[in-house]
């Protein structure tokens, strides 16, 4: 079992894929909240892309944009308020047809919504309806999604032992006020996997969860997306998880990407000052301090974003620089740049040289 409180970990490695356009490509995504007669800007020209059988990790704190970006992939913002926009959000259908999913006409996007794309959501009780069994919830997906399957209920049964549900016959007619926070997740799970997606969006999946289940839910991630070969954005604030489980991850902070590289790479060469703050403050044993390590401040609401980067107020990058250097974190926007291959950073002085924050 995965101790997740520890990212310094034994990557695994694979023999080398061979290189495909990507399930799901994302480029230029800004949303914006209309608000008191104002737009704010909430998520601002982020851009990813994730692969069949690999894990995209979104992390950061809570505020950072991360659950809008996914929610907005499949129109399940609320419009008005939310409005997004993209240069394109392509995905490949199960046929084989890439289609952009802000293009598609409502009907078809549904089709795709619980089918092609799923969703684990962070709070099972609040997500399974409390008044009707779990195996009515997820037969209904399948009468939705897949109505070639003719015995609805044998497929739920085989869904829930899927998952490691123990006796399904029995759990099938269980409510969900019946089952634990873990037994309820994997429920969960397994309505996402009721319309074969083939990319699943997994939000903060182990929220209140104790460690153990925490685990046990993450492990069962990564043995599906590995034996069906599907594609997984995981939602997250913890960096533990994503050294263990992620193939590539993105940094988000205050509505941008702030640094995108392989898990490997973040963890060993992190460049942001923002991702070494993130590295720092995961709790890991044998440390030579009992004292956590924090963050000052907060992530600020749109409507304060800084003029410049919007980390540079919580910086010690940026304290640590000259007058002038500091002004231009304040004032201008960093550009993301590329600094090696599949590694770029969103900031002025990453990678310079220059004096860095201690890990």
């Amino acid at each position: 079992m995965w101790n997740i409180l520890d990212f310094r970990v034994i990557f695994h490695y694979e023999q080398e894929k061979v290189v495909v356009m990507a399930l799901l490509n994302v480029q230029n995504l800004s949303i914006r909240f209309r608000s008191g007669g104002r737009m704010l800007p909430v998520v601002d020209r982020i851009s990813f892309e994730v692969s069949r059988g690999e894990i995209l990790a979104l992390v950061g704190e809570s505020g950072c944009g991360k659950s809008i970006s996914c929610l907005s992939l499949t129109g399940l913002l609320p419009s008005p308020p939310a409005f997004a926009s993209a240069d394109c959000v392509e995905f490949e259908t199960g046929k084989g047809e890439r289609v952009d999913l802000f293009r598609l006409p409502p009907r078809r996007l549904r089709k795709i919504r619980g089918g092609g794309i799923a969703y684990i959501f962070q709070e099972p009780s609040v997500s399974l309806n409390p008044v009707f069994r779990v195996g009515d919830q997820i037969a209904e997906v399948l009468e939705l999604h897949r109505p070639e399957v003719a015995d609805v209920r044998s497929k739920v049964i085989e869904l829930l032992k899927d998952v490691g549900i123990p006796a399904p016959e029995t759990r099938i007619d269980a409510f969900p006020h019946e089952m634990s926070g873990g037994m309820q997740q994997r429920v969960m799970i397994a309505m996402a996997l009721a319309g074969n997606p083939d990319l699943l969006v997994a939000d903060e999946p182990t929220t209140a969860l104790d460690v153990t289940i925490q685990a046990q839910i993450l492990e069962l991630i990564d043995h599906i997306r590995r034996e069906r070969e599907m594609a997984v954005i995981l939602v997250t604030h913890n960096l533990g998880i994503v050294a263990q489980l992620a193939d590539h991850v993105a940094v988000m902070y205050a509505g941008n990407i702030v640094e995108y590289a392989t898990a490997r790479e973040l963890v060993e060469q992190p460049k942001h000052p923002y991702t070494l703050a993130l590295l720092r403050a995961v709790p890991h044993l044998g440390g030579e301090s009992g004292r956590l390590s924090t963050i000052p401040g907060h992530v600020p609401p749109p409507e304060h974003f800084p003029a410049g980067c919007r980390f540079s107020d919580r910086c010690e990058l940026c304290a640590q620089l000259d007058p002038e250097s500091q002004r231009r974190c304040r004032e201008v926007p960093p550009e993301s740049r590329v600094l090696s291959p599949g590694h770029r950073c969103a900031c002025h002085f990453a990678g310079d040289g220059r004096r860095r924050p201690q890990r």
